[in-house]
């Protein structure tokens, strides 16, 4: 910092890709600080090193960094939103450094933009600084890259580039873009540059290893209107692939490279079009004059999941439903008997259950394993040394995935295996009307996430609770977990979509940001689809949800006079659906089956249907015993 005069150092949580997940070798913000997870930037000065974090990583953040840190909690109501906003607080005239691969185009020219009329600027130093100090610094991964069949993507690679190139050539020289290029230099598009590696992936129709929790591989392509060349380390390149990319007609050439065909510019005159996740490294080497920045054409095209895709993530929800389904079988079962399971083990015995499923891959993202306060923590993961053990009274929450082949999936459940309390049962029927509302909501077309997002919080609102992330996002079909650079929230809803609806709620000791003592979420996928209404206002312009979840909801724990008749028909068609679609998987493990039928025969608030496979819904209840 001193020998590039430096005042402060950034150091991104991102990769050069922009990837939420990333391989070790990546991991920077993590080496230096001591704190695992996805989010979080650290910041050094000449005399204070800050960790700056949402409330995702408040609680962690205070247990894993030690006394050389200060921690800044942003979010708070009187607090920096963000760590774009505490930095530019800095004082004036500060030379703020920054590896600039690892910024995006869109943050830098915000970032730029803010600092400017302090007199601060950002700076790029020729080399990653915890680079420079990081002797044991592991190496990119080198996993072979896979072939992805068409059988599970519906569409070929041939195909996809052609679109692609389709959308370049018609793509104006006028285009509104990012870029403040003077109109005489406005040359027509010959070339876009693709960074992100989900689209990477999705494009040619392979998978990667190496990055944990993603099937993605580290990599740059570049499509022109007649070539495409994949910038990758020969070592991920098996003699099938590299006879498949021949097929397809994709070249190969080295990762570092693309440094290279930028500089020369070998893909000729005109403009290379690129996304606002782009690196800035990559826009300040292309320069204002040789590109346009875009939203991403493949992001949107790939959220739009075909015939394909949808059928495969159904396959796949229900292979996992199933393990779901035996994992709280034998949980509620060892509780039964006395047995104390602690949250990695519950973990570790999901996973396994998963392992046994056709196409399955490996998991989506870590095992959120959580009981009592740690089920407050957004994105909490057990380890074995320090999982605490699964407590009865309060819930236990637990959200996981697994990618298959057919489709990626994404499913958080809340179970209670005592006695619950009214607060808890009172908080769980409010999440779950909200998760209900989403669920059966009708809307036109044009509508976002973020509009149908008050629909999850009205009943929570109700009571003056609120839920403190997002309702949902949108998914990859064996990709990202979190499919972007939009999500639910903001993303114009189409057929072929595939949104999370997860809305929650945490208890917390005290108002304010004290550590919790419980949390519930219950989190399903969903498929936009067409929806037939009665009057057809302006045509068949309505839409709504296909449920891809099939998990049963506890019913012991929902106060039922806090539902609508409507709301209580949802609850019972649902579970009676999941018995419908799950025994077949479930053959072979009876106490799976029982356990389900049982979940299915019991009414609302712990009341229990008389022993018939599928009762009328006018039947008369009895209280439920063991």
């Amino acid at each position: 910092m001193a020998k590039d005069d430096l005042d402060y150092y950034v150091i991104p949580s991102e990769d050069a890709h922009g990837s939420e997940h990333i391989a070790a070798c990546d991991r920077r913000r993590e080496w230096i600080s001591g704190l695992t997870g996805i989010a979080g930037q650290v910041v050094i000065s000449k005399t204070v090193a800050y960790f700056i974090t949402d409330s995702r990583y408040w609680v962690q953040a205070t247990n894993q960094i030690d006394s050389n840190w200060r921690c800044i909690q942003t979010g708070h109501v009187d607090g920096p939103k963000d760590w774009i906003e505490w930095l530019i607080d800095r004082p004036k005239d500060s030379r703020i450094g920054i590896d600039a691969r690892m910024l995006s185009y869109s943050k830098a020219t915000k970032l730029n933009n803010l600092l400017s009329p302090k007199g601060s600027k950002l700076v790029y130093p020729h080399r990653n600084l915890i680079d420079l100090i990081w002797k044991d610094k592991p190496l990119r991964p080198k996993e072979p890259v896979f072939i992805h069949p068409v059988e599970f993507t519906g569409r070929s690679t041939p195909d996809k580039l052609a679109d692609i190139r389709t959308w370049i050539r018609e793509t104006p020289p006028s285009t509104t873009s990012y870029s403040k290029s003077a109109p005489t230099a406005d040359k027509y598009h010959v070339a876009t540059l693709i960074t992100a590696l989900d689209a990477i992936a999705y494009i040619l129709n392979l998978r990667g290893q190496g990055i944990p929790f993603n099937s993605v591989f580290q990599s740059y392509l570049v499509i022109t209107l007649d070539k495409a060349i994949l910038f990758i380390d020969p070592a991920k390149l098996t003699d099938d692939v590299e006879d498949y990319l021949k097929i397809v007609g994709v070249d190969t050439r080295e990762y570092n490279d693309i440094w290279d065909y930028l500089r020369m510019r070998e893909w000729g005159e005109g403009k290379v079009i690129i996304t606002p996740e782009t690196s800035y490294a990559i826009a300040l080497m292309l320069t204002d004059f040789r590109h346009t920045v875009m939203p991403s054409y493949v992001g949107s095209v790939k959220a739009i999941k075909n015939d394909t895709e949808i059928h495969g993530i159904r396959r796949a929800y229900l292979r996992d439903g199933a393990s779901f389904v035996k994992f709280l079988a034998w949980l509620e079962d060892k509780h039964s008997k006395g047995y104390e399971i602690t949250e990695y083990e519950a973990a570790f015995r999901l996973t396994e259950y998963r392992k046994t499923n056709r196409h399955f891959v490996g998991l989506a993202y870590e095992n959120i394993s959580a009981s009592g306060p740690n089920a407050t923590l957004p994105h909490y993961s057990p380890t074995k040394s320090t999982a605490a053990m699964i407590d009865r009274d309060t819930p236990y929450l637990n959200d996981s995935g697994g990618h298959y082949k057919e489709g990626t999936c994404d499913t958080a459940r809340t179970w209670i295996f005592g006695r619950p309390t009214t607060e808890q049962c009172e908080a769980y029927t409010r999440v779950l009307r909200g998760h209900i509302a989403i669920d059966s909501a009708t809307f036109p077309e044009g509508t976002s996430g973020h509009q149908l997002d008050a629909l999850a919080r009205e009943a929570l609102w109700r009571d003056g609770m609120d839920n403190g992330h997002g309702t949902g996002h949108d998914a990859g079909s064996f990709l990202n977990i979190h499919e972007g650079p939009h999500s639910s929230d903001n993303l114009t809803l189409v057929p072929g979509h595939v949104v999370t609806n997860e809305p929650g709620f945490c208890k917390r000791f005290l108002f304010g940001y004290l550590p919790g003592k419980w949390g519930i979420c219950i989190k399903s996928a969903l498929a936009v689809q067409r929806a037939r209404t009665k009057r057809e206002f302006n045509g068949e312009r309505w839409l709504g949800f296909e449920r891809l979840t099939c998990v049963p909801i506890q019913t012991k724990v929902i106060k039922d006079a806090m539902l609508t008749e409507d709301e209580k028909q949802w609850v019972k068609d649902h579970n009676r659906r999941c018995l419908e679609k799950l025994e077949p998987y479930l053959r072979d493990d009876e106490r799976a089956l029982r356990w389900l039928k049982r979940e299915v025969q019991r009414g609302l608030g712990g009341w229990t249907w008389l022993s018939v496979p599928y009762p009328p819904t006018s039947l008369l209840t009895l209280p439920h015993t063991h």
